[in-house]
């Protein structure tokens, strides 16, 4: 896909579900934290070894043409980059897709919903979601049957999500209606119920569950309201400790779910 094809001015706001409606004016008010502190330093450690690194296993993004879905600020960018996609970010949010523009000028944008983005069919080779899905509530559905018409066949949709099904889910619905740092619609996915819904349009390649120490006080330091400067002296330990934990928390303890779905070939692809 061109640059132009995906940089050229719309005429209104972007068409939008009722839940995307509220996500848009939350990120227009939280960017710049978000920007802060999911991209410092600690927390984009975190997401090269525990997001990226099995989300991406497996495919050679060098040269293909990669959406970056929910895109925000392009916390991912980089780590696409170095793998040689080429990197096209979309996202509802007037405040994000201008730091992204500012942020990655070489990339092509696309200002508007992953549940209707009017993008061509079959245009990209990788679409990536990290975090996103999740704000999408109760849509979903809609947003992933979007994801595989803009997959070519064989194309991988690469997620990160919290899922559903998972003590700390339990914690975590308690503190959406809570916590006014998030919007009404947020819930955690649930990865087997989409599994069973699209099982005729998508090979499950990776299903990865992870997320304990690290992932609250590291990656989630807003959520927390941790200040910056404490994270870079517990962040080491706590990285490691990450990986030790995760090798034996399996999917009920786990916080999250990295996820590899592969557009099939055939007639619905």
């Amino acid at each position: 896909m061109s640059k132009k094809a995906t940089t050229a001015s719309r005429p209104d706001e972007p068409r939008s579900s009722f839940g995307e409606e509220a996500q848009k004016a939350h990120y227009d008010r939280i960017t710049a934290k978000y920007e802060i502190h999911y991209g410092d330093p600690c927390s984009l450690a975190y997401r090269e070894r525990f997001i990226n690194e099995p989300m991406f296993r497996g495919l050679d993004l060098n040269g293909r043409e990669v959406l970056e879905a929910l895109c925000g600020s392009g916390m991912t960018t980089q780590s696409l980059l170095s793998r040689g996609a080429r990197v096209t970010g979309l996202d509802i949010s007037n405040e994000a897709i201008a730091s992204f523009r500012r942020r990655w000028p070489e990339c092509a944008v696309a200002h508007t919903s992953i549940i209707r983005s009017d993008l061509p069919s079959e245009s990209f080779d990788a679409v990536v979601v990290v975090g996103g899905l999740h704000h999408l509530q109760p849509n979903v559905s809609e947003a992933v049957a979007e994801i595989h018409r803009l997959l070519r066949p064989g194309g991988a949709f690469c997620f990160y999500e919290p899922h559903t099904g998972s003590l700390p889910d339990l914690f975590r619905r308690i503190w959406y209606r809570l916590d006014s740092g998030f919007a009404d619609n947020e819930a955690a996915i649930d990865v087997d119920g989409l599994k069973k819904e699209f099982a005729d349009r998508f090979d499950f390649a990776v299903e990865d569950y992870g997320g304990n120490l690290s992932f609250l006080f590291v990656y989630n330091s807003l959520v927390f309201r941790i200040p910056l400067a404490w994270k870079r002296y517990y962040s080491p330990v706590l990285l490691e400790l990450e990986a030790m934990i995760g090798a034996l928390q399996g999917k009920l303890l786990s916080c999250s779910v990295v996820g590899q779905w592969r557009k099939k070939q055939g007639p619905r692809a």
